[in-house]
C-alpha cells in the first residue's frame, strides 16, 4: 500500500523572496532573509529566489529580475519581511500592482499594524475590549 500524501515530500507552491536593503547593516540583511526562509518553512512554501535591492531606484535590476521570475509557470507570490520592503508608499502601490498584474500573491512575515481608526472601525479599539484582553470571538470551523 501507498503511504498517504502526507508522508510524502510534496513541493509547495512556488514563491519569490524580496528585501529592499538600502542602507542596512549585513547583520540585519542576514536576520531578514532567515525571516524570509523560515516563514516559507513554517508556511510550506517553495522560496525558489530571493531579490535583494540595495540601490534607490524605481526600476531597479532586483525588482525587474523579481518580475521575470514571477511570469515563470507556476510562480505563487512573492515573499517580504513587511510592505515597506517594496520602497517608499508612492513606489510600494505601483509595485504592488504590477505584481498583482503578474498574477502572484503578495505574502508578508509582518503585517502592519492597525491604525487606532481601523481599530475602531473593526470594533477592536473599545475600552471594554481593551480591558478584558480580547477582541471580536474568533471564527470556528463548520463541522462536517
Amino acid at each position: 500500500m501507498e503511504p498517504l500524501t502526507e508522508h510524502r515530500h510534496v513541493r509547495g507552491p512556488v514563491v519569490y523572496g524580496f528585501l529592499r536593503l538600502v542602507n542596512v547593516p549585513p547583520a540585519r540583511g542576514a536576520a531578514l532573509e532567515q525571516s524570509l526562509v523560515e516563514y516559507c518553512r513554517l508556511h510550506e512554501l517553495t522560496l525558489s529566489g530571493l531579490f535583494t535591492e540595495r540601490v534607490n531606484e524605481v526600476n531597479s535590476a532586483a525588482f525587474s529580475g523579481l518580475m521575470g521570475a514571477l511570469g515563470v509557470p507556476g510562480a505563487y507570490g512573492v515573499v517580504l519581511p513587511s510592505a515597506s520592503h517594496l520602497g517608499p508608499k508612492t513606489i510600494a502601490t505601483a509595485r504592488g500592482k504590477r505584481i498583482a498584474a503578474a498574477g502572484a500573491l503578495l505574502l508578508m512575515v509582518r503585517k502592519a499594524p492597525l491604525s487606532p481608526a481601523r481599530r475602531r472601525r473593526l470594533g477592536t479599539d473599545s475600552a471594554a475590549s481593551r480591558h478584558r484582553g480580547h477582541g471580536p470571538a474568533p471564527a470556528r470551523e463548520a463541522e462536517s
